[in-house]
């Protein structure tokens, strides 16, 4: 669960994650450009085209989470939190078509080797561009351990797969120093392949909430408990839950004694909304209240074993 913070602390956060996310990216794509231009490297180049998608990915967050926060309206009573979601799914979009570009262009260099030129100023781009990554990542991890984002989460996805990428671009440098002129490619092929991956998994996951999959059945048990623990619930049944960008949307049937007034089982309601609103952060949370009755009757004992409903007797 992530820490309670208010809902205007939450944009907050979120709005400036997307902002300094914007701005790395800018930073890193003008030197990833630079450190291209002057060295050839393929590798490089894959290091560019990540940064290319993820200054698209970032706007497009950016975008997206400005509008998720859009209050409700008359046309979009449950808000506009599958703004994340969508920017999701054109993120995988940008993302699958950057690696199937360098995937060609790595298995192009295999064919047709090119020595790497100034590995030192190389390597010192990479070392700079590891170093403000992992300053952005540390702050997103901060802002979705708070608020659980999930445009913010998608987005550190991409930073992770930069840090890996720029391990292997360092390695590929120093091979390409001892003579391993293959090492350039065969590290952006690799780099190409991983990020397909992830362009596939983001895509998979931004489809599931458009298509309003259920919680983790975590989080589903612990709404159970939760509201069958509470003062005068009986049972709980028809549990629907769903995630509209950060906000949880939870449905669900309470079965209280048939005997208490409305008033009194509305009261009941509201001790477990409140219950599950301090639980699940931003939760939309709905009740119906259903009255105990008793499902079977009793049954007539006739003479010759048999048994009857009382309802059938004449």
């Amino acid at each position: 669960m992530t820490n309670a913070i208010s809902h205007d602390q939450s944009a907050r956060l979120i709005l400036l994650a997307s902002r300094a996310s914007v701005g790395v990216a800018i930073f890193l794509l003008l030197i990833k450009l630079y450190g291209w231009i002057m060295t050839g490297s393929v590798s490089i180049l894959a290091a560019f085209m990540d940064s290319l998608i993820d200054l698209a990915a970032s706007v497009i967050n950016l975008l997206a989470v400005r509008w998720a926060f859009v209050p409700p309206d008359e046309e979009h009573r449950f808000g506009h939190g599958k703004a994340e979601s969508l920017a999701g799914l054109g993120q995988s979009v940008f993302i699958f078509s950057s690696a199937i570009f360098l995937i060609l262009s790595a298995s192009e260099r295999l064919f047709n080797p090119k020595l790497i030129e100034s590995v030192e100023l190389g390597s010192a781009i990479i070392l700079v561009s590891l170093a403000v990554t992992a300053v952005l990542m540390t702050f997103q991890r901060y802002v979705v351990a708070r608020t659980g984002s999930l445009a913010i989460k998608a987005d550190s996805l991409h930073y992770t797969s930069d840090v890996l990428g720029y391990l292997g671009i360092g390695t590929a440098l120093i091979l390409e120093q001892q003579g391993y002129f293959y090492a350039d490619p065969i590290v952006a092929l690799l780099i190409g392949l991983y990020i397909g991956k992830s362009a596939w998994r983001i895509g998979y996951e931004a489809v599931q909430h458009l298509m309003d999959r259920e919680l983790p059945e975590s989080e589903r048990q612990r709404v159970f408990e939760l509201a069958r623990a509470s003062e005068g619930v009986l049972e709980v049944h028809g549990l629907r839950t769903r995630l509209s960008g950060h906000t949880r949307i939870i449905q669900l049937h309470l079965v209280f004694d048939g005997r208490l007034s409305l008033l009194e089982a509305h009261r009941l309601t509201e001790q477990v909304e409140k219950k599950l609103r301090a639980e699940f952060s931003h939760a939309d949370v709905l009740i119906h209240q259903d009255p105990h009755t008793e499902a079977v009757k009793p049954l007539e004992i006739r003479p010759t074993g048999a048994t009857k409903s009382l309802d059938e007797q004449p």
